[in-house]
């Protein structure tokens, strides 16, 4: 299937959208949940698989929803298809705070490897894959870079990453390291490795992880300053936690206080 070829908007700061504007027949793909608006006159096709290549048959699209499935997303792609005359738009927004990354596939040489959840939305031909990281090594202690997301083709792709955003242009031979989480995506020329820390006393307290992605050029790499499993780490770690009536205990202590502070402002108590 051509790429269809689309134009776009970006807007927002800490919590972005992107509108996707789309020619009479044009169509883009979004993951299942992922749509805030759309025009009328754009119709909404739910389908099985990466919504890519329709004419594989039944195998077909079971090894494509098999891919996404491995991944941690859903069975479903939803196609937005313009069946009206005019231009329409259609927006999706991003799951947290963060960044839209436009990634334009011809210009990255085709293929781009992506966090699992870094997936947003597309122009309609671009197909969704996965990638199993070939070393042992990044295989049992990679975390998130395990398994990534391949997004194949030459049109255009739209990836979230959380936070600040950084891409790093990599020469030959030239190797950063990174937390795992904080890969966002790189092309595919760029090799991916897990690098142990080399120390037990900084492994064990340090509070960065026994291991760490090292990635080496030539090609780009996006980097993100907080992944979404810190935040939700940070999140879990803040909340009350079950047990010993915590949380009614200070909602009540909560209410007492603040009935008798109000009962005193309104009674003219001066004590």
């Amino acid at each position: 299937m051509s790429m269809d070829v689309v134009d776009y908007d970006i807007r927002g700061a800490e919590m972005q959208f992107v509108e996707v504007e789309l020619d009479p027949g044009e169509a883009a793909i979004g993951e299942a949940g992922s749509m805030m608006f759309m025009d009328t006159g754009i119709e909404m096709d739910t389908v099985f698989g990466d919504g890519a290549k329709q004419q594989g048959g039944l195998f077909g699209k079971l090894l494509g929803a098999g891919k996404r499935l491995i991944t941690g997303e859903s069975l479903f792609t939803t196609i937005y298809t313009n069946q009206g005359t005019g231009k329409r738009r259609v927006a999706f927004a991003a799951p947290y705070p963060g960044k839209i990354l436009p990634m334009n596939l011809a210009e990255l040489g085709g293929t781009l490897m992506c966090q699992k959840d870094a997936f947003l939305c597309a122009a309609r031909g671009v197909s969704l894959g996965i990638a199993f990281q070939k070393r042992l090594g990044a295989g049992f202690f990679g975390g998130e870079g395990f398994i990534m997301q391949k997004l194949e083709g030459d049109g255009l792709a739209f990836v979230h990453a959380g936070g600040t955003v950084v891409r790093r242009e990599l020469k030959a031979g030239e190797s950063l390291l990174i937390d795992t989480g904080c890969v966002v995506a790189f092309t595919s020329g760029v090799d991916f490795d897990i690098q142990y820390v080399g120390k037990v006393k900084t492994a064990l307290f340090g509070g960065e992880g026994i291991f760490l992605a090292k990635v080496t050029g030539p090609g780009q790499v996006w980097l993100q300053s907080l992944p979404f499993s810190r935040l939700a780490s940070r999140i879990f770690a803040a909340a009350p936690q079950s047990g010993g009536g915590g949380r009614e205990e200070s909602s009540l202590l909560g209410g007492l206080a603040g009935g008798s502070l109000l009962g005193s402002v309104l009674g003219g108590n001066d004590d």
